[in-house]
């Protein structure tokens, strides 16, 4: 075998362009870029960076260019993407004896209303900064967002030691590392185990603690202290793992710190789930609540890749900027197709395109549905809705592609893409909907309180009577919102 160089260029600008890359043989054999692994753990925090497994694949992540040692004269097969907006490349090749070089292009989709969104993946862990760029340029991400979090490590002398994984790459509001037109920004998850979990972004500085609570120590603090103090560094609060039942009680003290106001958007990651995150999100809205949508692979290890869950986030000339963009709602997140809604008062309209197969596209409004568009089969999977909707008649309107297969740059869930929402109307109007999601995050908000009477541990009773007072002031508010006079 020889070493053959191998590059992947746009087809357009004829630059280099990092992909995701498999070689193998239609029997089965695998051939694996030099300075990549052919076999890598899997697991959480082991060895994250530079190939991922998708399925029962394994990949490798490269700048643009590679060698690899490959043999003459037997059928090839090399597989490779650059995320979701660009054309699958599945190609067999046989190589000649001496051939030592093989050149691929990769076409965009032409969809250029949508060059100016940003891509951003909100949340991974485990990564250094120059693995994110290369992964996240791969994936055709123009930003990743590295987490840092406490966490502990079982060492080799048998003792568990705290650690602050990525903690020494925070770069806050600046990039940690930009590499091939992707900016990796480095800042903190903050936790407790059962109160909830806050992704602290755009921070200027790291917020301490980083957790509390949990076998080692008191539940001393709070999350709408961990929020406060993220706003006063200018930074975007990101409640993730919202109602994720396996990360603590349902809502918990961030459910009080999103009706607070003190938390500016909710993720909906890539990761499995054993509750529906959607209609936990409705009760949101159907409450009164406004919050935009991101999302975020949650990666933690080489099973999962950046981007499988992304934000795309349309920046306005007065806010440039993700973060902005973010904060003020003009995203939708997606796996692969690309989603837009429009209204202007009297029309609602939805577009949902993209190479990954989806079955229909609905327009939701006040979480039922108002209309609903089949996919329209073809090179690229297309559908789209125009629906009238008056002021008055619905508090929130949303956009969602729904696919019944997963996609096959992302197999892990099912092909899906959500907008944040549009309100047509200034304040929320009493209805069955909202009154029912009321009763059910009051629900959640008395369920935190009884977990810090009853199961908090406290050093003084200053700190339980601090968490007590946000869950009352958070029930106070909600109960609050009225409809129109």
């Amino acid at each position: 075998m020889l070493n053959v160089h191998l590059r992947f260029t746009d087809a357009i600008s004829k630059r280099p362009l990092p992909v995701r890359l498999r070689i193998f043989r239609p029997d089965g054999g695998t051939f694996t870029p030099l300075g990549r692994l052919p076999i890598f753990p899997c697991g959480r925090g082991e060895a994250v960076g530079g190939h991922v497994r998708v399925g029962s694949e394994n990949f490798a992540y490269i700048d643009g260019g590679c060698e690899v040692p490959l043999p003459a004269g037997v059928p090839i097969r090399i597989v490779a993407s650059h995320g979701p907006e660009y054309e699958w490349l599945d190609r067999e090749v046989i190589l000649k004896p001496g051939q030592m070089a093989l050149r691929f292009e990769l076409a965009r989709w032409p969809d250029s209303e949508w060059g100016d969104w940003l891509k951003a993946d909100s949340r991974a862990h485990f990564l250094s900064p120059h693995a994110a760029a290369l992964e996240g340029a791969a994936e055709g991400l123009d930003t990743v967002h590295v987490l840092a979090q406490a966490s502990s490590m079982l060492a080799q002398d048998g003792n568990t030691y705290p650690a602050f994984h990525n903690l020494a790459d925070f770069s806050g509001q600046l990039p940690a590392h930009a590499a091939h037109g992707c900016e990796v920004f480095v800042n903190t998850l903050n936790h407790h185990p059962s109160l909830g979990r806050l992704a602290l972004l755009n921070s200027h500085r790291p917020i301490f603690p980083l957790s509390f609570g949990g076998h080692d120590g008191p539940d001393e603090w709070s999350l709408c202290d961990w929020a406060d103090q993220c706003h006063r560094k200018k930074g975007l609060v990101v409640w993730v793992d919202a109602f994720r039942p396996d990360c603590g009680i349902l809502g918990g003290e961030a459910l009080a710190a999103l009706i607070l106001g003190k938390i500016d958007a909710v993720e909906f990651d890539a990761q499995p789930r054993s509750q529906p995150f959607l209609p936990w999100y409705y009760r949101l809205l159907n409450a009164g609540l406004r919050v935009p949508l991101v999302g975020g692979s949650g990666k933690e290890s080489n099973r999962t890749a950046l981007g499988s869950m992304r934000t795309f986030a349309l920046p306005s000339p007065d806010a440039p900027g993700w973060i902005e963009a973010v904060r003020a709602g003009r995203t939708f997140l997606t796996n692969g197709p690309l989603l837009k809604l429009d209204y202007d008062d009297t029309t609602a309209t939805a577009i949902a395109e993209g190479s990954a197969r989806f079955e229909k596209l609905d327009l939701i409004g006040d979480g039922r549905v108002l209309a609903t568009a089949p996919a329209e089969a073809g090179e690229r999977c297309r559908a789209a809705l125009a629906v009238p909707v008056a002021i008055g008649t619905v508090s929130w309107l949303a956009a969602r592609c729904i696919g019944g297969a997963p996609s096959r740059l992302y197999p892990g869930s099912p092909v899906f893409a959500h907008t944040s929402p549009v309100y047509p109307q200034s304040s929320v109007a009493e209805s069955p909907e909202r009154l029912r999601a009321v009763a059910t995050l009051m629900e959640c908000l008395n369920t935190a309180r009884e977990w810090i009477e009853t199961q908090g541990r406290f050093a003084t009773e200053k700190g339980k009577n601090h968490l007590l007072a946000n869950c009352e002031a958070a029930r106070r508010r909600l109960a609050e919102f009225r409809p129109p006079s």
